[in-house]
């Protein structure tokens, strides 16, 4: 398995985070030695928060049934006695809307969340939360790799970035209110979804971007001190 402490270190040093990104992983069936969520959440996005945290853990599909989107998104059924609450939730989102949400492709048996650095399994998607001008660099460094998405930005919901990160490779969520509630995520900060199978040639892509643009940081000062007028 890719040695992801060392990714995350590079992800982090490089972008200069403060939260630690976070291994999403669907799986038929739990791994061994790997615990169980105790407790209630009211989104799916909330265990983004938990495994920013140090925790690594697995839920099971009731553990997402107080999040009727976030249940679409990641092809959860709601129990017949709560199959209506999809309906109000999606008053957040026209319905004409739904059949272009981005769904993950099969019903997962468990969802896994940890640190990046301590993922028990290869993830399927990495989420990094950061600022725009650090995480851009992300952006950047799946252009220079040939992996961003056609549509690289997304808003609400923004736990339907995880499953569109799956289908189309990198890109960037704006977030939603509700993921701001949850998750902590700043005013100032947004999210970028990497697929995991591309997240350690991301890292090392972005260590490459990010010399880039100190170098050209300092060109664009220099021309702007020579030729700006106002």
């Amino acid at each position: 398995m890719t040695d992801y402490r060392s990714v995350e270190q590079q992800l982090s040093t490089t972008l200069g985070l403060q939260r630690r990104p976070v291994a999403v992983a669907f799986r038929p069936t739990a791994p061994a030695g790997v615990p169980r969520f105790t407790g209630t959440e009211p989104s799916g996005c909330s265990f983004w928060r938990v495994a920013m945290g140090g925790r690594a853990f697995y839920t099971v599909p009731a553990d997402h049934h107080n999040c009727p989107i976030g249940s679409y998104t990641h092809n959860i059924a709601l129990p017949p006695e709560r199959a209506h609450e999809l309906m109000a939730g999606l008053g957040y989102v026209r319905m004409e809307e739904v059949p272009g949400i981005p769904r993950v492709p099969e019903p997962p048996g468990v969802v896994i969340y940890a640190p990046l650095g301590d993922s028990p399994v290869d993830p399927d998607v990495v989420l990094v939360a950061g600022r725009p001008g650090r995480v851009m660099l992300l952006q950047e460094a799946a252009l220079r790799a040939g992996i961003g998405a056609q549509t690289p930005l997304l808003g609400r919901p923004t736990c339907m970035a995880l499953p569109a990160a799956l289908a189309q490779g990198v890109m960037a969520s704006t977030a939603c209110i509700g993921n701001r509630v949850y998750t902590d995520l700043g005013d100032d900060e947004l999210y970028v979804m990497i697929p995991g199978k591309d997240v350690a040639r991301v890292a090392a892509e972005a260590q490459t971007i990010a010399s880039a643009n100190l170098k050209l940081a300092e060109y664009h000062r220099e021309r702007r001190q020579a030729l700006a007028t106002s």
